[in-house]
């Protein structure tokens, strides 16, 4: 219970924002308005909420209080605003006063790039190669990010053409394996297909360890070989002794001994 409560109090300390630089705006647009709302001052960015009068000598107490309580949440908003921001951005917007504006200017400046980054998101997806220096699952998760930015621009892919660019993109050594998915009958949606690739290779993973390789192999056998005529000697000089030619004193013909 205490864990709850300080949780309910203390929302920043569960909800991480990484750096907005740039890219993703969509994401950490809804973070942000997540962690804001939480803190109970996501209000202020509301364009509908109605300025505060300037103070007046006749101001009740009432009054006084909603007026520094609204101060207080701007400055809070603006300061998780900016803090969740690059260096580089931080810069560019920090003499905007009003959380507010911040607010607008990065809307304004982030959701109408997207035209330019949905293309440039595109081609690197297209241009993603999976390599067997890496492990695969390792790739396949870099590229569901791109789709998932590309889906953040509204840019959907179906699973059908994302099992397919996977396929695609598979190095020569899973031929076996695109082959068997391709000739598949049954519908896959990516989610399965990435546990049926995440089994497969595992698999291959347990049986490059309990197989030996090819060098080792040749290595244990040539000495197998050559253990077994171990003792066996080729004797350089020969058993047969080379007959000399001699002469008879009795003929006087040469003979051969």
């Amino acid at each position: 219970m205490e864990k709850l409560m300080s949780v309910v109090e203390n929302p920043k300390e569960f909800i991480k924002l990484d750096r907005f630089d740039g890219t993703n705006f969509t994401r950490w647009r809804d973070k942000m308005i997540f962690l804001l709302s939480a803190l109970n001052i996501y209000y202020v960015l509301d364009s509908a909420l109605p300025p505060m009068p300037e103070p007046t000598a006749e101001d009740s107490d009432v009054v006084k209080e909603e007026r520094k309580k609204r101060e207080h949440d701007e400055l809070l908003c603006r300061g998780h605003i900016l803090n969740t921001l690059t260096d580089r951005l931080y810069d560019l917007y920090c003499n905007l006063k009003s959380p507010r504006e911040i607010w607008t200017a990065l809307q304004t400046a982030y959701q109408n790039e997207k035209r330019g980054i949905d293309k440039f998101l595109a081609l690197q997806y297209f241009e993603f190669k999976i390599f067997d220096t890496r492990p695969i699952m390792d790739q396949i998760h870099e590229l569901q990010i791109l789709i998932s930015k590309l889906s953040d621009l509204e840019v959907k892919i179906p699973d059908a053409l994302q099992i397919g660019a996977i396929l695609s993109k598979l190095s020569s050594s899973w031929n076996d394996y695109r082959k068997k998915i391709l000739h598949s009958m049954d519908k896959m949606i990516v989610e399965h297909f990435r546990t049926h690739i995440q089994i497969e290779s595992e698999t291959r993973a347990r049986d490059a360890i309990s197989q030996p390789s090819s060098s080792a192999v040749n290595f244990v056998s040539q000495n197998d070989s050559g253990s077994g005529n171990k003792h066996l000697k080729v004797s350089k000089k020969s058993s047969f002794k080379t007959r000399k030619n001699f002469s008879c004193h009795h003929c006087q013909r040469k003979a051969s001994r």
